[in-house]
């Protein structure tokens, strides 16, 4: 089978086209012929160096991917060869064929794409069990940084449509209208500051931070009292100072969760909560973004799309028809 796989480390032109045998299922897995893989910013990572597969996962990238049911395992009851699926990876997405554990795999929702299934369930994940981490509620207010984002934008449709009153920030006004339009009150972070309006609106009682080490002292600023800063990206900077004092002043808590590295039975359960809370939600409430498409022979122009800064929502290799 072909696989975009890495030769070495750096930017987007390691990313080569090669071959790798085609996987077998486990007596607990599935076969996916895939048809579309997602891109994450935890691939771009991956390519640098920076975030290797864990053991027992292929090393190329690739943490969700949409696709038809080719083989079951000999203990799995719950999908039939031919069924119509979208899967949580740990890693090995960017190819021709993966393996997965049958409880990380979902139905592909009606009304759906495959393009549009593939870049939906891994931020569904990360959305839904960092809520859950936050122990966020129906009528708290959320703060989601990087809105226009492949994560951000889907956490704005998720929080609303699980009635919280959800905020984001994005840089520049036309992708703050965009925010604005998927449900949250938008802030340019270009043009205000997001410290200040959150203040104003009573502070917020969950903030969920791509940004990292930049942000860390602004956001406790953000937060009211008793709010929870969870931290799901790293994109500016992995260390920061924190005042305890402030901290300590607003009873806050703040929560550093992954996602890939968990182990299998958090990974299922996950993915469990996901069919049960979120998949309800789709396509009405909540539809995945697809800004840019790409063949797998040429996942270094994906990565590209993906350092540039541009994207609003997200970026999918297309493996086949």
């Amino acid at each position: 089978m072909r696989i975009a796989t890495l030769h070495g480390f750096g930017g987007p032109e390691v990313l080569i086209l090669d071959e790798a045998p085609s996987p077998q299922p486990g007596p607990q897995d599935i076969v996916i012929q895939v048809a579309a893989a997602g891109v994450n910013r935890a691939d771009l990572l991956q390519r640098e160096g920076l975030y290797p597969s864990p053991p027992g996962a292929p090393p190329w990238p690739g943490l969700e991917v949409a696709g038809v049911v080719a083989a079951v395992g000999a203990d799995v009851t719950s999908w039939q060869v031919g069924d119509q699926v979208c899967a949580l990876l740990p890693g090995g997405g960017y190819a021709d064929q993966v393996a997965v554990d049958a409880g990380l795999a979902l139905p592909i929702p009606a009304g759906l794409t495959m393009v549009e299934a593939a870049g939906l369930v891994e931020a569904a994940c990360t959305v839904w069990s960092n809520l859950q981490a936050a122990d966020a509620r129906a009528g708290e207010r959320v703060l989601v940084h990087g809105g226009s984002g492949g994560v951000g934008h889907l956490a704005i449709q998720i929080a609303a449509a699980l009635g919280m009153e959800v905020w984001a920030t994005a840089g520049g006004p036309e992708r703050a209208a965009r925010c604005a339009a998927l449900g949250a009150r938008a802030i340019d972070y270009r043009a205000d500051d997001f410290v200040s309006i959150m203040t104003d609106a009573g502070g917020a009682d969950v903030i969920l931070d791509v940004v990292g080490g930049a942000y860390l002292g602004r956001n406790l600023d953000a937060l009211a009292i008793g709010g929870r800063l969870v931290v799901i990206g790293l994109q500016r900077g992995a260390r920061a100072e924190l005042d305890l004092g402030r901290l300590l002043m607003r009873r806050a808590r703040i929560i550093g969760t992954t996602l890939r590295s968990r182990p299998l039975e958090e990974r299922r359960a996950i993915v469990a909560g996901v069919r049960e809370h979120v998949w309800p939600l789709v396509p009405g409430q909540v539809r995945p973004i697809t800004d840019t498409t790409v063949p797998l022979s040429r996942a270094g122009d994906a990565h590209r799309a993906l350092d540039g800064g541009g994207v609003f929502g997200k970026v999918v290799l297309t493996v086949a028809d």
